[in-house]
């Protein structure tokens, strides 16, 4: 994963700032963990799995994962 990350920031982008890249590292977690789909995950995202997972046993988890959607509760 951090060389994912790497390639997807560092490497491809100058940032003038530390805060530009921080905005940016963000923005590409939150777009692979709801849009990236994974072959080692069957085909889902890494959110879709988590929220099959959650339903499956929900007692190992904290917080519901539904409730972590960046679009939902903001």
């Amino acid at each position: 994963m951090n060389r994912t990350i790497k390639d997807a920031t560092v490497k491809r982008y100058h940032y003038d700032s530390h805060g530009q890249l921080e905005r940016h590292l963000q923005d590409f977690v939150g777009a692979y963990n709801f849009g990236r789909r994974l072959k080692n995950l069957n085909g889902l995202s890494p959110y879709e799995f988590i929220c099959r997972r959650w339903t499956i046993d929900p007692e190992r988890f904290n917080l519901d994962p539904i409730h972590q959607m960046p679009e939902l509760n903001t």
